[in-house]
């Protein structure tokens, strides 16, 4: 069945917080979703974001972004009152996401909140907390930690707290319980209102398809308790860290300073943490895309310390033996395979045996003559994008692509300057053979690069801040989006 999706961040939405939340203007795009023809919500990790502002640099591979939590919400269950938020500044335009001002203001109103929740835990609460166990305690440890400490990363702490001592940490209890359960309430709220939405989308025929990056960052509650999952050393230190060699793009190659995975122990207990990790994931989502799925085949190791990319080397990942374990305890997982960036024919070759979704990528089909992503070659076990949450929009793609690239799309898609360039590579995607097409938002509203979402390689302070404003998303887009979808079949 041929369907259609938008990608668009949950930070993204519109709404008055300086975020996007899980409250009433997700409620609305779902709602619009549904006036659109759509099948499929992408968005991106909900986790909170870490270095550079990145959700693919989190402290927590299970957490989510306590900035995501609808502060109406909060008040519509009697823990706030509306003259404690509704007054606040959350950034000088509602068309960027401040992170500092996030940061400097959204956790005190938090902590109102949790004052009045704290007068008593129902039993909800410590029926989340037992559940989740398996991360939560780690993550509000972690986190507490990290506020005594001045937020300095954990191999700075005290070597007892450090090494994750039981000692060290029942002390921590007894000292900061309730700054314990401060953090495990954000994640309890949190994920009640993720939940709620979610069954929303799905009862309008909206299939949420969630994003987990492959790697941690180093300073992570992951890392610190996790031990034996990574090459770190005695000291807790990582041994090699993640990235790409040097290329076209990068003459040093992209140094991302994860952790990586200690393979070996990962096979001994039989894939245990990455099952669990895809079984969570999933219960969360619908539909399952993983990130840098490249790095199961062969990774990239780059020495920790290293300046750059140039030294490092390609090794052997876990490859189809971690999916056949995934698969024995959870059956057939619907999960899609971000198999982009430099591809080795045995990558192929996993991504075969998997079964799993590839992904085709519009902007990339037009390098060269002969291009895997060309339409034509797009199979229909696929998703095909425009554009990722790391590519320029395609307005943006057209006034920087080589003449060369340009020249190419107009003569395979037929462009004019009547129809418009951009909506004619849309027709490109849309037309392809892949079962679902996903289309980044801007892409449809015709932005150029002031919406692009991420440069890849850089600190720059435009970086996951773009959001949308609420008139862009009028029934008129809804009913454009709508029409030129069932053209290919798709709504």
């Amino acid at each position: 069945m041929r369907t259609c999706g938008i990608l668009m961040p949950v930070s993204s939405l519109p709404g008055p917080f300086g975020i996007g939340t899980l409250g009433k203007s997700a409620y609305a795009f779902v709602d619009f979703l549904k006036k659109a023809g759509q099948s499929v919500w992408q968005i991106l990790p909900l986790s909170p974001t870490g270095f550079g502002d990145s959700p693919y640099q989190s402290c927590s591979a299970f957490a989510g972004n306590p900035y995501f939590i609808d502060l109406a919400l909060l008040q519509k269950d009697g823990l706030l009152k509306k003259s404690e938020y509704a007054n606040i500044s959350w950034g000088e335009t509602d068309s960027r996401v401040d992170y500092a001002a996030l940061y400097h203001k959204r956790f005190a109103v938090l902590r109102k909140a949790f004052e009045r929740f704290s007068v008593w835990y129902p039993d909800e609460y410590y029926h989340f907390c037992y559940e989740n166990n398996f991360w939560l305690e780690d993550y509000a440890l972690y986190m507490t930690i990290k506020q005594d400490h001045q937020l300095k990363c954990y191999r700075d702490w005290p070597a007892d707290l450090r090494a994750h001592k039981k000692e060290a940490l029942d002390k921590i209890y007894a000292t900061r319980e309730k700054e314990v359960h401060f953090w495990k309430f954000l994640q309890f709220v949190f994920f009640r209102q993720w939940k709620a939405l979610k069954e929303y989308a799905n009862e309008q025929g909206i299939r949420i398809m969630g994003d987990i990056p492959i790697y941690v960052a180093e300073d992570s509650a992951d890392v610190w308790a996790g031990g034996k999952l990574f090459e770190l050393d005695e000291e807790g230190a990582p041994v090699r860290v993640a990235g790409c060699p040097p290329d076209y793009f990068s003459a040093d190659g992209q140094l991302w300073g994860n952790p990586l995975y200690n393979w070996p122990y990962h096979r001994e207990t039989g894939y245990a943490w990455w099952t669990r990790r895809v079984q969570y994931a999933l219960g969360l989502y619908d539909i399952l895309r993983i990130d840098h799925f490249r790095a199961f085949d062969t990774y990239y190791a780059i020495p920790a310390g290293a300046e750059n990319a140039r030294g490092g080397q390609w090794c052997e990942g876990p490859g189809i033996e971690l999916f056949q374990a995934v698969e024995k305890q959870l059956g057939k997982c619907p999960i899609v395979a971000e198999d982009l960036g430099e591809m080795f024919d045995s990558v192929r070759v996993l991504l075969a045996k998997t079964g799993f979704p590839g992904m085709k990528v519009m902007q990339f089909a037009f390098d060269c003559e002969q291009s895997e992503y060309l339409p034509h070659n797009c199979p229909p076990n696929s998703v095909v994008y425009p554009g990722t949450h790391d590519n320029a929009t395609l307005r943006g793609w057209l006034a920087k692509a080589s003449k060369a690239s340009v020249r190419r799309a107009e003569q395979y898609l037929g462009l004019n300057r009547q129809e418009g360039y951009a909506e004619g590579m849309l027709r490109g995607v849309l037309g392809c053979p892949s079962d679902l097409a996903v289309v980044y938002l801007p892409d449809w509203l015709s932005l150029g690069d002031e919406a692009r979402l991420n440069t890849p390689s850089t600190l720059s302070s435009k970086n996951w801040t773009w959001r949308a404003e609420k008139s862009q998303l009028s029934a008129a887009q809804a009913k454009a989006i709508r029409t030129m979808c069932a053209r290919y079949g798709r709504a």
